[in-house]
């Protein structure tokens, strides 16, 4: 019996499953059984069982598109074993039987229809939301003027070096998107700073298409549910779509194909797609690029710069999706107006 199998055969015996066989990949065992094919995950104990709350709770609100998670004989959903949690799941083929770009928009679907079941209103802290907007305007504040003081000391040599050229040639559109991130920040805060409720749903956690498995009749399941946790939408959103874009330069259609399909079944409020606007269009990777090299400018220029332009080449990516939103928005907010005209 190899060690594999002889390290889960005592966590198997818990669900009444007697495995035969088993490949290891990472944190996922697949197991051959008795019983069929099954996926036995390994997880830290920080990690917790907060998870299968909330995947209990989606259930309950009528959400089936999670991998199942199977309970023990006794009714646990996971078993501490030498100093891990595990748990047990259903294996699924994953096979892609479409392209790429619409599995990414059903996923985008069925976050929508996760985030729609699991939707609710919470109350928030008036004061705390302005402490919270005060001091997120005055961190972007004290960033325009790292901006602003390294491109003057830029200016002022004679001789550039290429990190600090580069900069030069870059500020105007990073400046650009700061005071865009801004005025969405401020527009959002004036729209909601009465309000006593906001919405929160349910976020997935690590948003990914290795994360969404599709069954042999190509049904999309969310897995993975280890970082889920009641929050904004934003939570699931911004990472999936920074990732997406840190390569080479790109108009990325479907970039924006995959929002629109996601906003089809969970419109975002104003002051929430102005919120998320804000924070999506914020240059915050090029920003600690910079503040690194400002405190350390002779270290390592050449990764330096790599990373400088990357970071650049990740904003305007970003500042094509955001400048499309805008213009799709306006545009349905001037077509709203003119029928509103056009009955009064």
């Amino acid at each position: 019996m190899s060690n594999h199998l002889q390290q889960i055969t005592p966590i198997l015996r818990q669900y009444g499953v007697t495995p035969h066989f088993v490949e290891s990949f990472g944190k996922v065992q697949r197991v051959y059984s008795d019983k069929g094919v099954f996926a036995l995950k390994r997880i830290t104990p920080t990690d917790g069982t907060d998870f299968i709350r909330h995947v209990q709770y989606l259930y309950q609100k009528g959400y089936n598109r999670i991998v199942p998670i199977f309970p023990t004989l006794d009714g646990r959903y996971a078993i501490m074993h030498q100093g891990s949690l595990y748990y047990l799941m259903p294996w699924l083929p994953n096979e892609v039987k479409e392209d790429v770009d619409e599995r990414q928009k059903q996923m985008f679907r069925e976050l929508a229809r996760l985030h729609t079941l699991s939707v609710r209103e919470v109350s928030i802290d008036k004061e705390e939301k302005r402490e919270h907007y005060e001091n997120t305007v005055h961190e972007w504040e004290k960033e325009n003027e790292l901006l602003v003081g390294f491109l003057e000391q830029c200016e002022s040599k004679w001789y550039m070096s290429p990190f600090e050229l580069l900069f030069c040639l870059y500020y105007h559109d990073i400046s650009q998107a700061l005071r865009f991130s801004m005025d969405k920040l401020k527009q959002w805060f004036e729209k909601t700073k009465d309000d006593e409720k906001a919405r929160a749903v349910i976020s997935h956690g690590k948003l990914s298409t290795e994360h969404f498995i599709l069954d042999d009749r190509g049904y999309g399941y969310f897995s993975n549910f280890e970082e889920s946790r009641q929050g904004s939408p934003m939570n699931d959103l911004l990472p999936y779509l920074s990732r997406t874009l840190e390569t080479y330069p790109k108009k990325c259609e479907e970039c924006i194909d995959w929002l629109y399909t996601y906003f089809k079944f969970f419109p975002l409020r104003e002051d929430e797609l102005n919120l998320f606007l804000s924070y999506f269009a914020h240059p915050g990777p090029f920003l600690r690029t910079v503040e690194d090299y400002y405190k350390n400018p002779h270290k390592h220029e050449r990764k330096a710069v790599q990373r400088l332009q990357r970071h650049y080449w990740q904003l305007k990516n970003t500042e094509y999706i955001v400048m499309r939103i805008d213009e799709i928005e306006r545009q349905k907010k001037l077509e709203k107006e003119a029928q509103e005209g056009a009955q009064s």
